[in-house]
């Protein structure tokens, strides 16, 4: 059966910084029910998705620290050296079938009540928790913000050391300390990390840039935010508030971005400028 010809792009490499995809069937990351409890079978699953012709393969989120445990949900976690070998094992069976390996990386902020590692919950602001736990979240001082930007840069490095091709920062779903410091209707600070939109992002900024400097041209590093968060009008639209995010990565080393909001995906400015230089009518 013959390709619509439309479609012939669809299967060619692409570059992410220094690694290559093989093609353009790049699986975002999703929970699968598996993660760390039952590494074999994730592992295993994903390795069928690489041999089934994806070019890159996810983890589900991945969290970095003790404070930010959700244990209760089925997630990834890489909070220090002994969790290195159960995602390495994901590694080498993507790699089998030439595929490349992602980790996305996150704190999850006041969503996790920390149940069983009994940490404090860290926040933008003080804030009670997500759920039914009676657990109060507090506003992270300025050396708390420096111990997540080496939690998170740790991580970088131990899923370099597992044998990940792409790192991904998380600033998405409401489920990312990142991503929550860019929402006013939680981040009530006046610092430089509260107030305007640009000061709102810095974190996620931060991070980006930890992980680029840190990684060099051994891995991809990309990023995954909402642009539209389909709640109302006061929340993120990609018609208001959230087209103006876009404009704060002008010198961002993003190797490419994945968005994916609710219901709506974008490219990255820096990935569109590529899309569009080899195809200036491309859409945008």
């Amino acid at each position: 059966m013959s390709r619509d010809p439309r479609y012939d792009i669809l299967f060619e490499p692409v570059e992410i910084g220094p690694v290559t995809a093989r093609n353009r069937f790049y699986q975002v990351p999703h929970c699968n029910g598996m993660g760390r409890t039952f590494p074999s079978s994730m592992a295993a699953m994903r390795g069928v998705k690489a041999e089934g012709g994806w070019a890159v393969v996810s983890t589900e989120q991945i969290d970095i620290h003790p404070s930010s445990d959700i244990t209760g949900a089925t997630e990834g976690r890489l909070w220090s050296d002994q969790d290195i070998p159960y995602l390495a094992r994901m590694c080498d069976a993507v790699h089998e079938h030439g595929s490349l390996a992602l980790i996305e990386l996150t704190h999850n902020g006041k969503f996790a009540p920390a149940a069983y590692s009994r940490e404090v919950p860290l926040f933008a602001s003080h804030m009670p928790v997500v759920g039914n736990a009676p657990v109060q979240a507090r506003a992270m001082d300025k050396t708390d913000i420096r111990n997540y930007r080496r939690w998170h840069l740790d991580a970088v490095k131990r899923a370099r050391r597992a044998g990940f091709d792409i790192v991904c920062c998380y600033a998405a779903h409401n489920l990312s300390l990142a991503g929550q410091f860019m929402l006013p209707r939680y981040n009530r600070r006046t610092d430089e990390y509260g107030g305007s939109l640009e000061n709102r992002v810095r974190l996620f900024r931060e991070i980006i840039e930890d992980a680029k400097e840190a990684v060099g041209d051994t891995m991809g590093v990309v990023a995954r935010f909402a642009v539209d968060e389909r709640r109302g009008p006061k929340a993120w639209s990609s018609t208001r508030k959230g087209a103006r995010l876009s404009r704060c990565w002008p010198n961002c080393p993003i190797s490419g971005t994945s968005t994916w909001p609710s219901g709506r995906t974008t490219a990255s400015p820096a990935a569109s400028r590529r899309r569009d230089s080899r195809n200036p009518s491309s859409p945008s």
